[in-house]
């Protein structure tokens, strides 16, 4: 993998107007990164934008849905327009939500592979000519510790994201005769305003996002493996941990996760043996 200079790279951020997007262009565009700030809403995407400028440094917003056709033709042309190519393409763009799988609405299902893989594939697809002609090229998408070790009660959205890795695997064997750099971050808990914003909120187990990291440190990991061409990086000591330990001990992570769910639906085992 490349390593690369990052000042001057014309770059896409997804979801840029909230939580890790709207860190990852304020810091970007410290860098000397000149960054096309892409999200649905308006509002927001001013403010990151102005925040930039006043600081000198390049960012333009693009107010777009990736989750549909029309709109990710419209960044495409946008990128061209402002920049007249692209470098870096950053698919942070997505959207969770808790809750066991049975309790789950099935379009929640659908809205999150929607927002979290195909949207991120086909962003991918429609960027691919310009990367091509780009300087040090790099996609880098923007994946979880959940997308390495699933949880009960996060069944949808590991789902979605073991869907990123496996794509991104693949991908960066693919585009190596393209010579275009594929990296997968997976942040653990970081302290956005994410868990606000899910689908559905059904777990009865809920995770500590205030104890994770910030949105502005998950931006500076993510440009450091940027800038230092690493592949796979995971964030977090407690991620990293996760992940370790489920490599080498998987039946220990199962068997605690399996413990949990016992202890949280304690009243509703009982029950059903009582009847059994």
């Amino acid at each position: 993998m490349a390593r690369r200079k990052l000042a001057g790279l014309r770059t896409i951020v997804t979801g840029a107007s909230q939580g890790i997007g709207r860190a990852l262009v304020v810091e970007a565009a410290r860098r000397g990164m000149r960054v096309l700030a892409v999200a649905r809403s308006a509002p927001l995407l001013e403010e990151v934008v102005q925040e930039v400028r006043r600081a000198g440094g390049e960012a333009v917003a693009c107010v777009a849905d990736v989750t549909r056709p029309e709109d990710r033709q419209a960044i495409v042309t946008a990128v061209q327009q402002h920049f007249g190519g692209l470098d870096v393409l950053i698919n942070n763009a997505g959207i969770g939500a808790t809750g066991h799988f049975m309790d789950s609405d099935p379009q929640v299902l659908r809205q999150i592979f929607e927002t979290n893989f195909f949207a991120l594939a086909e962003m991918i697809r429609i960027c691919l000519p310009l990367l091509r002609a780009g300087t040090t090229p790099a996609i880098v998408n923007i994946s979880s510790v959940l997308g390495k070790r699933a949880l009960p009660a996060r069944s949808l959205y590991s789902a979605s994201k073991f869907a990123v890795a496996g794509f991104s695997e693949a991908l960066r064997a693919e585009l190596i005769k393209d010579s275009i750099d594929v990296i997968v971050i997976s942040p653990g808990l970081t302290r956005t305003n994410f868990s606000q914003n899910m689908l559905e909120q059904k777990a009865r187990l809920p995770l500590d996002h205030l104890r994770g990291m910030s949105s502005e440190e998950v931006a500076a990991a993510t440009l450091r493996a940027l800038e230092k061409g690493r592949v796979d990086v995971t964030l977090t000591w407690r991620g990293r941990l996760l992940v370790l330990v489920n490599r080498f001990f998987p039946g220990l992570v199962d068997r605690l996760a399996r413990r949990t769910v016992r202890r949280l639906f304690a009243d509703e085992i009982a029950q059903r043996q009582k009847r059994s």
